[in-house]
């Protein structure tokens, strides 16, 4: 049998399967408790995973704990943001019962399948991945988590046998890690994981940016809390947040995503708000003086 040819811990994943197999469709998907939902994360997933999640497809979510301890991190603010954001995800719309929603760290396969893909892949091919180059240039001492978290993704999706994974474009390449992966054990044992789907979205909702710095993504980690709009921000927060927004000296009010990030982000959000395209929000505005 296949399963005797590797190790026990896979046995509940490994099925000897033949090339013709057809997947079931199943979507997977994760967040990390890293702090509050803000706009970039409902608008560029949370609301695409109730949409999913509303279409009758079989749908896995997971908070992935275990990615948010490859920095330094407070295990008892870890324990309160994992609450936080189980509450904050079931008010956005994800429902249990249309929904598998869990904790990944309650879920041990997790870990020894990502010990399996790690066996799989070499030191250059991770190192080689922008994620890591960028979290680990202002380290002295790199965390040997930061450089295998591409693996423990990878079993996050195979471990559900995903066919469609809804990610950001910063992700792609941690996807593409994945299906190499997957390739690599089918070829060794037989086919066993399907090439997921990678969904990214190509609408304004992906380019959030940053309101105090917009060359970036809004962010959880951005040191500065004035650049993202949290889901729990009061009325009076978000008017503070906007009026600080990082903007230009053009008076006109012009969509350029390019050439005008700043402006362009506060049109994004109007936008995916109102449900106005951002072209409409700026013919509406056109008489606006910007300089008052």
């Amino acid at each position: 049998m296949l399963s005797n040819k590797i190790p026990y811990a896979c046995h509940m994943i490994v099925r000897s399967c033949h090339s013709s197999v057809k997947w079931k469709e199943k979507v997977f998907s994760g967040i990390q408790p890293t702090g509050t939902l803000h706009l970039g994360n409902y608008f560029g997933a949370v609301s695409k995973w109730v949409k999913l999640q509303n279409e009758d497809r079989e749908v896995f979510y997971s908070i992935v704990d275990l990615h948010s301890i490859t920095l330094p991190y407070d295990a008892k603010k870890l324990e309160k943001n994992v609450l936080l954001m189980t509450a904050s995800l079931i008010a956005c719309g994800i429902n249990p019962e249309r929904s598998t929603l869990f904790l990944q760290s309650q879920v041990p396969e997790h870990t020894q399948l990502s010990w399996v893909l790690g066996c799989l892949t070499t030191m250059p091919r991770l190192g080689q991945l922008p994620q890591f180059k960028e979290k680990s240039a202002t380290l002295k001492d790199v965390p040997l988590g930061l450089y295998l978290y591409p693996i423990l993704q990878a079993a996050d999706i195979l471990l559900y046998k995903a066919t469609k994974v809804p990610v950001g474009e910063d992700q792609i390449q941690n996807l593409q890690l994945a299906h190499s992966l997957a390739r690599t054990f089918n070829r060794q044992y037989g086919e066993t994981f399907p090439i997921s789907e990678v969904l990214v979205q190509q609408d304004c909702s992906s380019r959030i940016r940053n309101l105090r710095d917009p060359t970036k993504k809004m962010s959880k980690s951005h040191p500065d809390k004035r650049g993202k709009i949290d889901i729990t921000d009061t009325p009076d927060d978000i008017v503070e947040k906007v009026k600080k927004a990082v903007t230009d000296c053009t008076s006109q009010i012009t969509y350029d995503p390019d050439n005008r990030p700043g402006v362009s982000t506060l049109l994004t959000m109007h936008s995916l708000i109102s449900g106005l395209s951002p072209e409409e929000i700026c013919e509406e505005n056109k008489l606006l003086d910007t300089g008052r």
